[in-house]
């Protein structure tokens, strides 16, 4: 349903409903903007693939802004009886989002920005998280190195000195990969230029040498070489 469904509560206990009606559920509420319950428990057909689904519709870490754009509307969301550790990793990261969702209320952006500071930025449950949804990309892969010192300063305030450093050590790999790109690049350049700089040096040797011939063999060249050919004509 849209953004214009009223609907605010949906109870699905024992529907057998497995994990392909799960992605059918999921991809139509990436954009609802009312549903705020959703329960599917006891539904036995809803296996793993099915419970990172729904985490990912409340919080999707595949990328920044995946994770802004997760749904912020569902206040709830229970899966199902959680039979195993992975399980309950799942329905707990569930949890949070969720809670994220509910604490913002209407502010749709706000929850959004939270969940990238409090999972994205927390060294420990992104690696939860991209362990669970498959995600292998680092979180600073993405980070312009301008707006870096901003991304290490509020992963400082709001977890501490330990996060920080883990950050550093993360991003530093990037900066310097940047900064190397940078400078291969500078150094390609001036190669190229002093390249053209010696080539059109060449070129104006080459017609200075030409404009001297030209002046040297005066305007009568051209009859000479003319009539030259005439006489060679009539003797054939």
């Amino acid at each position: 349903q849209g953004g214009d469904s009223t609907l605010k509560r949906l109870f699905l206990r024992n529907n057998k409903i497995d994990d392909d009606g799960v992605a059918i559920l999921v991809d139509a509420l990436q954009n609802n903007a009312s549903l705020q319950i959703l329960d599917l428990m006891s539904n036995e057909g809803i296996f793993a693939e099915g419970r990172k689904l729904c985490l990912k519709l409340v919080n999707d870490i595949s990328s920044i802004k995946a994770t802004l754009q997760s749904n912020r509307t569902l206040r709830e969301l229970n899966v199902k009886d959680q039979n195993d550790q992975n399980d309950m990793q799942i329905q707990q990261h569930i949890n949070k989002a969720a809670h994220i969702n509910a604490e913002n209320g209407n502010d749709a952006e706000a929850a959004g920005k939270e969940k990238v500071i409090e999972t994205q930025l927390h060294s420990v449950k992104r690696a939860e998280l991209a362990r669970l949804q498959g995600v292998t990309r680092s979180f600073y892969s993405e980070i312009n190195p301008l707006h870096l010192p901003e991304v290490l300063a509020l992963a400082g305030r709001h977890h501490g000195q330990g996060e920080l450093y883990v950050a550093l050590k993360s991003s530093i790999a990037g900066v310097i990969s940047t900064v190397n790109r940078k400078q291969w690049l500078q150094q390609q350049r001036a190669h190229h230029n002093a390249i053209i700089a010696e080539h059109r040096i060449k070129v104006e040797s080459i017609e200075a040498e030409l404009a001297a011939i030209e002046a040297a063999d005066g305007p009568d060249a051209a009859d000479i070489g003319s009539d030259s050919r005439s006489s060679k004509r009539r003797r054939a």
